[in-house]
């Protein structure tokens, strides 16, 4: 398990457009930043994929595309995220057997954390922890208890998800996450980058 990074960003709908949010996730060094068109048609998935590949190229953030494996592979990058309910992780990497990629799956609660481990994705997604509307189907809420439960006790790198915001980031990292993601923190904002450069600030008070 790596050292905690803070900030795993998604994009999803960005008031201030993908690039200013993609610029402003490289220029604040963040590790992850996610495409994450869940409705849109595939050339405009594809479209946005291979202009946040090339803001992302050569820096320290990984470009990370949600669902969908082959545009992750066409646009070459660095890995994809799946859900309980997409394609399986093993099907995953015998479409993309290029090196070095990394397949990141969400996990809803204990059970699924341990059936994580057998599949040993490079990190999971642990939430939802708090009510969350960004999904057409909202999974079950997880509690921060709950969450701080499972990360504790999972040999995998974790990220706390859902619902996660500047206000209640504490009690997150208070509770034993080193990683979050939000989505409506950052994508709500007309200034991404001071969004973003706030929550890592609540995050270094915890992980200095």
């Amino acid at each position: 398990m790596d050292k905690p990074y803070g900030l795993y960003l998604i994009l999803t709908n960005p008031v201030a457009g993908y690039e200013a949010c993609a610029w402003a996730a490289v220029n604040q060094g963040l590790r992850y930043l996610q495409l994450r068109m869940k409705h849109a048609p595939r050339e405009e998935i594809l479209e946005k994929a291979l202009s946040l590949r090339e803001i992302t190229k050569g820096s320290k953030t990984l470009f990370i595309v949600n669902d969908h494996v082959d545009i992750a592979k066409e646009a070459d990058a660095d890995g994809v995220h799946l859900g309980q309910e997409d394609m399986s992780l093993e099907e995953a990497r015998s479409m993309w057997t290029a090196p070095g990629k990394q397949f990141g799956l969400s996990t809803h609660g204990v059970e699924q954390e341990l059936a994580a481990r057998d599949l040993q994705p490079d990190y999971i997604g642990v939430g939802p922890v708090f009510p969350t509307p960004t999904k057409d189907k909202p999974d079950p809420t997880v509690g921060l208890e709950a969450m701080g439960r499972i990360i504790k006790g999972s040999p995998l790198s974790c990220v706390a998800i859902g619902g996660i915001n500047p206000e209640n980031l504490p009690q997150v990292l208070e509770h034993g996450a080193g990683n979050f993601s939000v989505v409506r923190a950052v994508n709500q904002s007309h200034d991404p980058e001071s969004a973003i450069a706030n929550l890592m600030d609540v995050w270094r008070k915890h992980y200095p």
